[in-house]
């Protein structure tokens, strides 16, 4: 059976890489191609990285959260804070466990286009995982060549399409979950293919006050000629969802369940609207030179959000005060090109990119009235008007080049800017108009030995970037009005010593990494809707990471994966305490661990197939645990560790063009009750979101397909 390769841009440092082979035999080593400069195996990459498959990805959940399926790849946090208004809290060993909301410092992709905007903030909310082919995970040192904020990298890769087909999934859960899929999509004559899809989801919620309703469709245009490949993307979504806020550890402790009080006293919720396209062009030269190829990528969208938010009256008073509702629209858009070159035995690719997005960001008071005629969770009157900017600008290279037969090595650089400012137009309370502007290099270097044919040894070391976001400069330290200027970027060095083995049906990864930060941003305060941020000074975060499978029947497999990470401040520092909280008032020691980060996770699953794929038939036992989790800096409350046990089972039939699935789980089969995510140094001690007790789901796939194209 021949494999069908189609170039995807996975990643920004390569002109967003090479899209893996689809359609190999199941035999064949999966094809992985974050970090590196040509397709190459996930057993032959020489850096620690993950692939999770389009069967895994269907088998862990309805396809809504990125958490349902990650779980499995170690050094890797994604909690669903069940809570739809927020973004999932997502961190790679450490880095971006201090997001209050959305996604930080890491990169994240979907075929190429980027989900992080250039001043480090993301969210991964349009991801279509119905339609992924897979969704690749690069952690270590060859990160930092992705640039500015990129302290792990996750990459969705979308299927091409190769016969011509229509599905529908209906999928019915716990928490009145309610979700409607519809696909189709065929090969032309010519080289063209296209896909149609779109999903709308409801869901009561876990909690009071945490219902959701979302809309999502994708479109794909795709052509392959001779030497030319070009593909266009377009994704556009419409979310509202109210947001139950976290709870007390008390709230906690006497019913998991419940809501905090403001979220219905001010019905907070969020609206979200995006829609984005994006284009990728690649071209094969002849091998007369030594260039070999060009990509050229371009991507623009719109994202629009209005968020009505708990903050009292009486904190909005302040002239500072940027009010309780948040409303902005924002542009933005990028472009990459890169050149392959083959130059003998090595390979080199060199690009520039640059990216950009412009807000235009309101805040308004989130009641009208005074007294008995006063309203509340509605947009009362403007308290602030400005606009935002970030652009970056960059230059990158990477050389691989095989030193023997058995010993390769790769080395790169990434180097940019990234300007990042605002022009306030509410001038009652004062101006917070500011610039900055920031220059980094991270360089990576790395070796990948092959001692024998089933065993690779790799190592890299590399320096990362992370400048501030927008909103991290929002807001001075000392809680007066102004831009924060004397917030500076934080760097880090990472370091990273591994080894593959694949023998017979056995695969084993491990990895140990060490990772030095200085002048790490941390969260000073976050109350009355400011979040206010600090560099905290020396950081260190250091671990193990082992993933492995065992093919030990035709019947049977077994998976695993363990991750421990020490992550602890190495420098006293004073934080917030109390609200209002005009400076800092509390010594933090050294030694602490980083808020928001456990001491580790592990997870473990055996499956039993009746037939002979995943798709016809299995039954499977998973488990999850968690070490406990640092909710403040002080480390004055933690989040208590947790193991929870799900089942799962599938059954396919295939009746003439006609493909039927039944997917069904069980998740928390135990019904114990725990916090899922935390909410980091939150002002007012709600730090715990819950997650839900014992959770179901069913899913029902039908697919009609036949071959197409001509």
């Amino acid at each position: 059976m021949r494999s069908t390769r189609e170039w995807i841009g996975a990643a920004a440092l390569w002109g967003w890489g090479l899209a893996a082979a689809q359609g190999q035999p199941a035999a064949l080593p999966a094809v992985v191609v974050t970090g590196s400069t040509s397709e190459r195996a996930l057993q032959d990459a020489p850096y620690a990285a993950s692939v999770v498959d389009a069967d895994t990805l269907r088998g862990a959940g309805p396809g809504i959260h990125l958490s349902e399926a990650l779980s499995r790849v170690p050094g890797l946090t994604a909690n669903n804070r069940q809570n739809y208004a927020q973004d999932l809290q997502l961190s790679s060993r450490g880095f971006g466990a201090r997001a209050p909301f959305g996604v930080r410092g890491l990169r994240l992709y979907t075929d190429g286009i980027p989900a992080t905007m250039p001043d480090g903030q993301g969210q991964v909310t349009h991801f279509d995982l119905a339609s992924a082919a897979r969704v690749e995970v690069l952690r270590g040192p060859f990160t930092a060549l992705y640039g500015n904020s990129s302290g792990g990298v996750i990459a969705l890769v979308s299927a091409p399409v190769r016969e011509r087909f229509a599905e529908l999934d209906l999928d019915a859960g716990s928490a009145g979950l309610r979700q409607t899929r519809i696909q189709a999509g065929t090969p032309f004559r010519d080289g063209w293919e296209a896909r149609l899809g779109a999903s709308h989801l409801e869901i009561d919620g876990s909690r009071p006050h945490s219902a959701a309703r979302r809309t999502l469709a994708n479109g794909r245009l795709a052509w392959t000629g001779a030497r030319d490949q070009v593909l266009l993307l377009l994704s556009d979504i419409d979310q509202r969802a109210q947001d139950p806020l976290g709870l007390t550890a008390a709230q906690l402790a006497a019913d998991p369940d419940q809501t905090a009080a403001p979220a219905t006293q001010f019905d907070t919720r969020k609206n979200a609207r995006q829609t984005q396209l994006g284009m990728r062009w690649r071209h094969q030269f002849d091998a007369a030179g030594p260039l070999a190829e060009g990509v050229l990528t371009a991507y623009a969208g719109r994202r629009a959000v209005t968020q009505w938010q708990s903050i009292p009256v009486a904190a909005q008073t302040p002239p500072g005060s940027g009010g309780g509702v948040v409303d902005f629209s924002r542009d933005y858009d990028g472009i990459d090109a890169r050149a392959l070159w083959r130059i003998g035995a090595a390979t080199l690719v060199t690009g520039v990119n640059t990216e950009r997005q412009e807000d235009d960001r309101q805040g308004y008071e989130n009641f009208v009235g005074t007294g008995a005629a006063q309203r509340l969770g509605v947009t009362g009157a403007l308290r602030r008007d400005e606009g935002n900017e970030a652009i970056t600008r960059e230059a990158y290279a990477q050389l691989e080049l095989p030193l023997t037969a058995t010993l390769n090595a790769s080395a790169g650089l990434r180097a940019g800017r990234v300007r990042l400012a605002a022009r306030d137009r509410f001038l009652t309370n004062g101006d917070d108009s500011g610039a900055m502007r920031y220059r980094y290099a991270t360089p990576a270097v790395g070796l990948g030995w092959r001692l024998t044919p089933a065993l690779l040894v790799h190592a890299a070391i590399g320096r990362g970037f992370e400048s501030p976001t927008l909103n991290e400069l929002a807001y001075r330290a000392d809680g007066q009005g102004g831009f924060n200027a004397g917030l500076r970027p934080q760097k880090s060095t990472q370091q990273e010593l591994g080894a593959k083995w694949r023998a017979g049906e056995v695969s084993l990864d491990a990895t140990v990494f060490h990772v030095a930060t200085r002048d790490e941003i941390g969260v000073l305060s976050n109350s009355g809707g400011r979040s206010s941020f600090q560099n905290v000074g020396r950081t260190r975060r250091s671990g193990v990471e082992l993933a492995g499978s065992w093919d030990a029947t035709p019947r049977w497999r077994a998976q695993w994966a363990l991750g421990t990470l020490k992550a602890r401040y190495r420098d006293g520092f004073l934080t917030c305490v109390g609200t209002p909280c005009p400076s800092a008032n509390v010594p933090v020691s050294s030694g602490n661990r980083i808020a928001g980060t456990n001491g580790g996770s592990a997870y473990a699953e055996l499956a039993w197939r009746p037939f002979e794929t995943a798709r016809d038939g299995e039954l499977a036992v998973e488990w999850r645990g968690v070490k406990r989790t640092a909710v403040n800096d002080l480390n004055s409350e933690w989040a208590a560790g947790y193991g929870v046990l799900n089942l799962r089972a599938r059954h396919g039939w295939t009746l003439g063009a006609l493909r039927a699935e039944l997917v069904a789980r069980i998740d928390n089969l135990a019904d114990r009750r725990y916090a899922g995510s935390v909410i980091v140094n939150d002002g007012n001690g709600r730090f715990y979101e819950p997650a839900p007790g014992r959770a179901f789901w069913l899913g029902l796939s039908l697919r009609a397909a036949s071959p197409g194209g001509g």
